[in-house]
């Protein structure tokens, strides 16, 4: 049976499943930003892996972390998958926006670390070419913008010597970069392939830099958790299967055929060079989605030095809960 033929079994499968689960079961709500951060999602639903654990998850895309904060803060979504910086930076308010109620955010497993490049228009191969022009960030205070400051200032330019836009998820900041409104930009992986194949500069490397880096985490509400651990550790449980599924070789046909799937634009080629770069030995997703505390620790240690008001942030565990992801591979 071929790629596309497993794909089509599969997602009978899922219908099959889903809806004998549909009576009385109601979708979790996860929110994430678009693109192939979302591959073990799209697997998960693929081969029936939510059906299997017993719930259904609907996933929708988010135009930039401060909406996404503020909806799981309202209960408009019960999870996430965000920035480990994003929950830092709530907890110890220091985020982009002022939330209405206290936050209570925690990650409770991982998504994937580094992958995160400093990509800047052709023409531009130094740091001193940036110096009077625009980079985009999806916020200014909060996620990946700070690797860009750091990257900058080790390299000779301080914030003032840059302009900074805020521009929201990597999709529109690629979008932004290629269509010249913007010399250059922090693209979370995969997203960096298709800009790069056609000349932009990688300027900046994260993992190259810092060494390990925790970027994606799932998130949720410790309120939340505390009413519906069992619908978290299945989600959990569900994600893990996916991810080890994706990092099995004999799969990757098949998990290339669903990146097609759910990214269209992308060629198979392209598809193929997301699959070498997300499943990487030292970045990329993560295996068992297992949380990197070292590289929770470099994401303080960026945070300590450019956030406001400024902390020295030293416990990465003051922003984790792991029971529920303990008893979710156990």
């Amino acid at each position: 049976m071929n790629a596309l033929k497993k794909i089509a079994a599969a997602t009978a499968l899922f219908a099959a499943a889903g809806a004998s689960l549909a009576q009385g079961l109601k979708a979790l709500e996860l929110i994430a930003f678009a693109g192939g951060g979302n591959w073990p999602i799209w697997a998960a639903q693929e081969k029936g892996l939510f059906a299997k654990n017993g719930i259904a998850v609907k996933l929708s895309f988010t135009p930039n972390s401060v909406e996404q904060i503020r909806n799981l803060m309202n209960g408009a979504y019960d999870l996430g998958t965000t920035a480990y910086d994003n929950v830092v930076a709530y907890q110890e308010g220091q985020g982009e926006t002022e939330l209405s109620t206290q936050p209570d955010l925690f990650a409770f497993m991982g998504g994937y670390s580094g992958s995160l490049r400093f990509v800047t228009q052709p023409d531009i191969k130094t740091y001193a070419a940036l110096k009077g022009k625009t980079v985009g960030v999806d916020a200014a205070t909060t996620g990946f913008a700070f690797i860009l400051y750091k990257l900058a200032a080790m390299n000779g330019l301080g914030i003032s010597d840059y302009k900074i836009e805020k521009l929201g998820g990597t999709p529109a900041r690629v979008q932004a970069m290629m269509e010249g409104r913007i010399a250059g930009t922090m693209i979370s992986s995969p997203s960096e392939i298709l800009p790069e194949s056609k000349g932009y500069t990688r300027l900046g490397d994260t993992t190259t830099t810092f060494g390990p880096y925790q970027a994606s985490i799932g998130v949720a509400r410790r309120s939340w958790a505390a009413k519906n651990g069992d619908q978290l550790v299945a989600f959990i449980r569900s994600y893990v299967a996916a991810m080890d599924w994706l990092q099995q070789p004999a799969n990757r046909d098949e998990a290339v055929a669903i990146y097609v799937k759910y990214v269209p634009s992308a060629p198979r080629p392209a598809a193929q060079k997301a699959y070498e770069v997300m499943f990487a030995d030292k970045e990329g997703f993560q295996k068992k989605a297992k949380l990197d505390i070292e590289g929770c620790r470099t994401v303080l240690k960026l945070r300590s030095e450019f956030a406001k008001p400024q902390k020295n942030l030293i416990d990465p565990l003051k922003y984790i809960d792991e029971s529920f992801y303990i008893k979710a591979v156990q």
